[in-house]
């Protein structure tokens, strides 16, 4: 059985469902999807195992709630900021930053987006997958606005690897997150915009 921890370090979420997304989050995040039992998902939440099935029918479909959550949170900020300014690389800085902050506030999904996306079933997988392209397609297009004949495969290529920076915060090895993040964001927009 997993130890319970209270949910700490992620947006604020009001209600039982939201405590139960955050905590199980954390859980996937340390234990692994299939390291995680409704009844540990209950105890961390201070309710018994069947009585989640009240607001999930279950684990799958916490985990797809989640997934799929993130990658709408994702796509509706990344839209925000896009359509904030005219100024590309006005554009691409809000980009980085707000990819920074979710970095900062929700490791865990991260790592439970990385690991356990395979857990899904085929629908809402793809479902996910849609939403991530789209907001990838967001830094494509924000990049292909900075360097006018940049090869949009070279800009997709470049996005990933802006994500990869960018979300390997939690992971520098510092007990001064907030320092990593400003390293790491003043090295991918060195790299983004010197990619020509």
């Amino acid at each position: 059985m997993v130890a319970a921890t209270p949910a700490t370090g992620t947006r604020p979420r009001t209600g039982r469902r939201e405590q139960i997304l955050s905590v199980a989050s954390q859980l996937f995040a340390r234990h692994g999807y299939h390291g995680v039992s409704i009844a540990d998902l209950g105890a961390a939440v201070g309710v018994s195992g069947p009585a989640l099935y009240r607001h999930f029918p279950g684990k799958e479909a916490l985990l797809e709630e989640m997934l799929v959550g993130i990658s709408e949170h994702l796509l509706a900020g990344g839209q925000a900021r896009a359509a904030a300014s005219e100024d590309p690389r006005e554009v691409l800085a809000a980009l980085v930053d707000f990819q920074l902050d979710f970095t900062l506030r929700e490791p865990e999904l991260i790592v439970v987006q990385d690991r356990d996306l395979a857990n899904l079933p085929a629908e809402p997988r793809r479902k996910v997958r849609k939403l991530q392209r789209t907001y990838v397609e967001i830094w494509v297009d924000t990049l292909r606005a900075i360097h006018p004949g940049l090869p949009a495969d070279d800009a997709r290529i470049a996005a990933h690897g802006a994500f990869g920076l960018l979300n390997s915060t939690p992971h520098t090895g510092t007990d001064d997150p907030a320092q990593a993040a400003a390293v790491l964001r003043r090295m991918a927009l060195a790299a983004l915009t010197d990619l020509v």
